[in-house]
């Protein structure tokens, strides 16, 4: 099955989830999605995958930092996410069907 992380490797949790595929024998396709954002686009085909709304994948502190409120609608939060990759909870790994937050990492072990 192909996977792929969205991943910051200054991130402990990110890490960690990472290396906790590979235990396991998977190779993810990782993008540094702070290097190579997600386009809108993505981010609603994450969404779709990760069965959530938009919210779910907003790191609020930040976010709130930036201006988003937590009462932003679905669009408004796609917008800030597409504009500021930094606001994106991490990591999210990806297979073509579905999507865990790897918070905590073994969140992710339902995809293998």
């Amino acid at each position: 099955m192909a996977l792929t992380i969205w991943h910051n490797p200054r991130c402990s949790k990110s890490r960690q989830t990472l290396a906790l595929l590979q235990e396991h024998g998977a190779a993810p396709e990782v993008r540094l999605y702070l290097e190579t954002p997600p386009s809108r686009a993505e981010l609603a085909a994450a969404l779709a995958r990760l069965n959530a709304p938009a919210e779910a994948l907003v790191r609020w502190k930040e976010a709130a930092e930036a201006g988003l409120a937590r009462d932003a609608s679905e669009d408004e939060i796609l917008d800030a996410l597409a504009a500021r990759p930094r606001l994106i909870e991490r990591p999210l790994v990806l297979s073509e069907t579905a999507a865990r937050l790897g918070r905590p990492p073994e969140a992710v072990l339902a995809l293998l």
